[in-house]
């Protein structure tokens, strides 16, 4: 089975994937890089375009020409967002072929006028629909966002992003003292940054025994550095600016609660997989896109109400309160990456999903997690 994925650049959201794929493939598979190296998107992350399955046809004419050809023969092909001229490409053939991406309507409404998803649309509309073409939903609401549009019914499934979660092993024992908890994130505006501070300020009027840890930089630090002051808040309020990733991770297993405060402009928030993979209980925002896929509420974290300015409060509330929740769900969250979300499994269901559509089948033989039906 050949698979080609062809998607923007090979950054840390999507290299353990393809390396689980080329694990399993072998040569049969390849990761065209569309677009030319960039390091801003590289998230923070290293240049993975020197493994030997990504082909960069920006900058080499001979990758070029291979990625069209593998475009048009590849028995499976998967495409990021912006890719239109290669889904347009591969609709020559009648073989295999997924689309991944986030929310469409990330501002609501207003998204109908821009260009970009009206030029999707179009190309979905006239090409697209009466080919092999399915979705691979980054995103919980991306499935319901497609309906809206009347595209990909019924065929919507599951992904998502998947970095090299290291697994923690860390065993909680019951908590009396105090507790630990971190929000880590850029400090700008739908990221939200004075959520834990309103919390940590009613949380201390209330007499309890916390400290949040917050990590990241960015135009709202200053103003958040102002309101810890004038709070009072020094011994509950850590702002440790920008760390590196492995300090983020230590800081993670110390923890006891992940705060994830982002609203709908959260595409996906690959942070929360890696707050579970940490042990933590997560007290996470319903409108963040992970959420609804890897959150089962009171299980494995808890899902707070965006809209309802008290839910957050009463979410981490309830967890100081009941102490023996946060280990038994930050156990686990841990499970949910260990089992079920993470890039081995995501590689081995998505070329079972695909040998089920091959052979006419609709549905999913994956019945929980990646390319299960979203």
């Amino acid at each position: 089975m050949k698979v080609t994925f062809f998607i923007n650049y090979l950054n840390h959201h999507q290299v353990y994937v393809a390396d689980e794929l080329y694990k399993l493939l072998g040569d049969d598979f390849k990761f065209v890089a569309t677009y030319p190296r960039n390091d801003h998107e590289l998230k923070g992350g290293e240049d993975y375009s020197s493994r030997k399955y990504c082909l960069l046809p920006c900058e080499r004419e001979e990758d070029l020409v291979y990625s069209h050809q593998l475009n048009l023969e590849s028995e499976i092909c998967v495409y990021g967002a912006g890719n239109l001229d290669w889904e347009k490409e591969r609709t020559k053939t009648d073989k295999l072929s997924f689309e991944i991406s986030e929310r469409w309507f990330k501002r609501g409404w207003i998204n109908l006028l821009s260009p970009r998803l009206i030029k999707w649309w179009w190309l979905y509309q006239t090409q697209l629909k009466n080919k092999p073409f399915y979705k691979l939903c980054a995103s919980g609401y991306t499935a319901r966002d497609c309906k809206v549009l009347f595209t990909f019914r019924e065929r919507c499934y599951k992904w998502g992003y998947f970095p090299n979660n290291r697994i923690s092993n860390k065993n909680h024992q019951q908590k009396n003292g105090k507790i630990e908890m971190i929000w880590c994130a850029r400090f700008i505006s739908w990221k939200h940054p004075m959520s834990p501070i309103q919390l940590a300020i009613r949380l201390k009027n209330e007499g309890c025994d916390f400290r949040i840890r917050m990590l990241g930089d960015g135009p709202m630090l200053g103003m958040i550095q102002r309101m810890v002051k004038e709070h009072g808040l020094d011994n509950y309020v850590s702002l440790l600016g920008k760390v590196p990733n492995n300090i983020v991770n230590q800081i993670m297993s110390e923890s006891d609660i992940f705060l994830f405060t982002s609203d709908r402009n959260e595409g996906w928030g690959a942070v929360l997989n890696e707050a579970m993979s940490n042990g933590c209980c997560v007290v996470g925002n319903n409108q963040i896109g992970s959420i609804p896929y890897l959150i089962e509420d009171e299980v494995n974290g808890l899902i707070y109400d965006g809209k309802d300015s008290e839910s957050l409060y009463y979410k981490v509330k309830y967890l100081i309160d009941h102490p023996a929740r946060i280990w038994a769900m930050g156990q686990n969250a841990i499970e949910t990456i260990a089992n079920t979300w993470n890039p081995s499994v995501a590689a081995k269901n998505l070329l079972a999903l695909a040998t089920h559509l091959n052979q006419g089948k609709t549905g999913s033989p994956i019945g929980e997690g990646p390319c299960s039906v979203s």
